[in-house]
């Protein structure tokens, strides 16, 4: 990203800034001019115009002098000139301009960060129905049990709950801080504040709205749960990017399915899946990531990739035992 970073919605209000700033500048610097010249003459003694007085004080004697002169019969400067009043309006705008960008930042940043999120919160949304006397079925663990479409309850077989939301959700937003990342130093950490925040603004509302939880005390529990798993799964997610696709495997099964027993197929199609998103990314400009990213779904349909077998699963087995058989001998 480049270091003069500003999306059009920056650029337009800050322009609209300048333009009021100045329009309505103009006045009141007319105002103020004139009330100091007018100030300034009130304070300034009249010389005195005897001759003893002249006499007496050389400064007033060269300042009537200097009031008698051709040179003082010229008539005034308009202190109030339009070119004046336009080279400081310009200067006071430029100001403005400048001191702007941070008032401005975090609001680009919550507007741009609305829609990255509810790409990634759309992925396994579900609902909560419940019966005449207000009740929803629940899992073996006490969950209550939504319903929910789409690849990841359908094809994954993820349950349809408020914990599946939040893991599915969170792994779309860590895709997204990677790049985020990639942000000039001044704008990364506000982006990704928002959106967090985000995030955590829609949990609580789903928590009242879905789960009916109504006391502050409980949903402030679970929020600080979340916050606890947001900042254990990054570093799990970047561990097993740096490290390779077994590492992320094994963050996935934690956090996706809780280490429960699992088709390792799908797995592997979700581990490549976060692969191609990043590269993805990796490979979009920034105009293309603030105006809307679209996550790569082609890549949970790859299944004939997962099932091929790779030739380094039985190489170092292999290895191992020619140096046995070596050592042996």
């Amino acid at each position: 990203m480049a270091s003069n970073f500003a999306c059009k919605a920056c650029r337009r209000a800050l322009q609209r800034q300048s333009q009021i700033f100045a329009q309505t500048s103009r006045p009141a610097q007319r105002r103020a001019i004139a009330t100091t010249a007018s100030r300034a003459a009130k304070l300034t003694p009249e010389p005195p115009t005897s001759p003893a007085g002249l006499e007496n004080n050389d400064g007033l004697s060269k300042q009537k002098a200097l009031k008698d002169s051709p040179a003082s019969k010229s008539p005034a400067p308009d202190l109030s000139s339009t070119s004046d009043s336009q080279s400081l309006s310009k200067r006071l705008a430029q100001e403005l301009r400048k001191r702007s960008v941070s008032t401005t930042e975090p609001y680009a940043a919550y507007s741009g960060t609305k829609g990255m999120f509810e790409s990634c919160a759309k992925q396994a949304d579900y609902k909560i129905i419940r019966d005449k006397d207000g009740e929803a079925p629940t899992t073996e663990k006490g969950e209550e049990l939504g319903v929910g479409e789409g690849w990841w309850y359908e094809e994954l077989g993820l349950t349809p709950t408020f914990n599946t939301w939040a893991q599915v959700t969170f792994l779309h937003m860590y895709i997204l801080t990677t790049r985020i990342r990639l942000f000039p130093a001044e704008h990364a950490p506000t982006w990704h504040q928002n959106l967090i925040d985000h995030f955590f603004y829609e949990a609580e509302k789903r928590m009242v709205k879905w789960h009916n939880i109504a006391a502050s005390g409980i949903r402030n529990k679970y929020m600080h749960d979340l916050h606890i798993q947001w900042r254990g799964l990054v570093t799990a997610y970047d561990e097993g990017l740096v490290k390779g696709d077994a590492v992320l495997a094994t963050a996935l099964w934690r956090n996706m399915w809780k280490a429960e027993k699992i088709d390792p197929r799908g797995l592997a199609i979700l581990v490549n899946y976060v692969r191609a998103n990043v590269f993805k990314l990796d490979k979009s400009n920034d105009g293309m990531v603030l105006s809307g990213f679209e996550f790569d779904a082609s890549a949970l349909r790859e299944p004939k990739l997962v099932d091929k077998e790779s030739p380094w699963l039985k190489k170092p087995f292999e290895e191992e035992t020619e140096e046995k058989e070596k050592k042996s001998n």
